[in-house]
């Protein structure tokens, strides 16, 4: 049985413009839906798609603000918890984490509650891979 899902930022992306994804991840959101379990995204999604923004590399036709409220808006997403202790446990990851500071908050979110990371994330897959955390590829 597969873990809820946790989008990564890019996955993020791509479910809100429609991009196709991989048939093993497509089966693992239908799954959840069959299951009645909304897929989750970190708030940390929300910082990175205001730097995406800010460096000019945001592409859509939505602000920011407007982006998030639709994603956010979504009757099978839900925002992820993010307390205190996952940000502390994102500094003390076993093994090689990724060095990018949303990704490692992604992966001891992922970790702490029992998630799958839908992610094209190389650093996450090889995280994943070296089985520190549970991943299926978008």
């Amino acid at each position: 049985m597969t873990a809820p899902i946790l989008l990564d930022t890019c996955a993020t992306l791509w479910i809100l413009a429609n991009e196709q994804m991989r048939p093993g991840a497509v089966e693992a959101i239908d799954i959840a839906f069959d299951r009645g379990e909304k897929v989750r995204v970190s708030p940390i999604t929300g910082w990175e798609i205001g730097l995406l923004a800010k460096s000019g590399r945001f592409k859509s036709s939505y602000t920011p603000e407007r982006w998030l409220e639709r994603l956010l808006g979504r009757p099978e997403i839900m925002l992820a918890e993010l307390p205190p202790e996952v940000l502390l446990a994102s500094s003390f990851l076993p093994g090689k984490p990724p060095k990018d500071p949303s990704d490692r908050i992604i992966a001891a979110t992922a970790r702490e509650f029992g998630l799958t990371v839908m992610t094209r994330d190389r650093a996450l897959l090889a995280y994943a891979a070296d089985g520190h955390l549970s991943a299926v590829e978008c």
